[in-house]
């Protein structure tokens, strides 16, 4: 019989439903990649409001999960790394983009690049289970 070992998130106590990774990319892609399907055009303004509020809110409920997973006391240089993006994801949560449709975009597309790194280090910190 073959042992599982336990993963990251479940040493670190998580008895929550993991966070949906392939959704948060899905939504990561619909920003920074819109070119990924010939026929895709930017999104409109409304779009990005939505999607940002979408990725507002996965990155709150993934930042904890990495917070819980790491400790407060990293012991590799990846959980130190995981560390800091989520330093810098609370950064990007705290500002307001200015209005206009470009001031919005490009504050969604930042939102978008750290919520990517941040379901990096989850993957990496979980083993590479999402």
């Amino acid at each position: 019989m073959a042992h599982r070992t336990a993963t990251a998130a479940a040493e670190a106590g998580l008895t929550e439903a993991p966070p949906d990774i392939a959704t948060m990319r899905d939504t990561v892609n619909r920003l920074l990649d819109p070119d990924a399907t010939p026929e895709a055009l930017p999104p409109a303004a409304a779009e990005v409001e939505t999607l940002t509020r979408t990725m507002r809110g996965q990155l709150e409920l993934l930042i904890p999960d990495l917070e819980r997973m790491v400790g407060s006391h990293p012991k590799s240089v990846a959980q130190y790394c995981a560390l800091a993006c989520v330093g810098e994801a609370r950064g990007k949560l705290s500002v307001q983009p200015r209005p206009g449709y470009g001031s919005a975009a490009a504050h969604a597309r930042r939102l978008a690049r750290v919520l990517n790194a941040l379901a990096d280090h989850y993957e990496r910190l979980n083993g590479g289970a999402s």
